[in-house]
């Protein structure tokens, strides 16, 4: 298995605002999915140099990356991750935010040996029934301080 992840086809979007320091990888999110919320402060938990940063999809920023990337803004099925300049989706994007956190989280390369229509499919299955699984909010999550200081937009 090659050490490259190979970025999910999105269409190629405007530049990001020059506030956005592209050399910290970014993460944008469903803010009000509980599921997507604790995926986020296991990052924060996990990322020791403190590289990641975060955005809800709800917010005017993430929403704005979401249009810019051709993906939809009415439901968050999925998380953008911009690492290294290359945007990530669906099942590629968890793998190339553990790969980015280094062993043994970047073992989670080896979903990268399943077809992508099975980790297309095993994800959508996920992200289409993770309110009724995981649960909802009815708005984001006040964030914690940790991920205050890292959160744009």
């Amino acid at each position: 298995m090659t050490d490259v992840i190979k970025p999910t086809s999105l269409p190629e979007p405007a530049p990001l605002p020059e506030s956005f320091d592209a050399s910290h990888p970014l993460i944008v999110f469903d803010g009000v999915c509980v599921f997507c919320s604790g995926f986020v402060r296991m990052v924060i938990r996990l990322d020791r140099k403190q590289r990641f940063r975060f955005a809800t999809a709800q917010s005017p920023f993430g929403e704005a990356l979401f249009q810019k990337y051709g993906l939809p803004t009415d439901s968050y099925e999925t998380n953008l991750a911009l690492i290294d300049g290359a945007a990530f989706t669906r099942l590629d994007s968890f793998v190339a935010v553990m790969a980015e956190l280094g062993w043994p989280w970047r073992a989670a390369k080896l979903l990268l040996l399943l077809p992508r229509p099975l980790r297309d499919w095993l994800y959508d299955r996920i992200a289409k029934n993770r309110y009724a699984l995981f649960g909802r909010r009815d708005s984001c999550e006040i964030p914690s301080a940790e991920m205050r200081e890292r959160l744009i937009g």
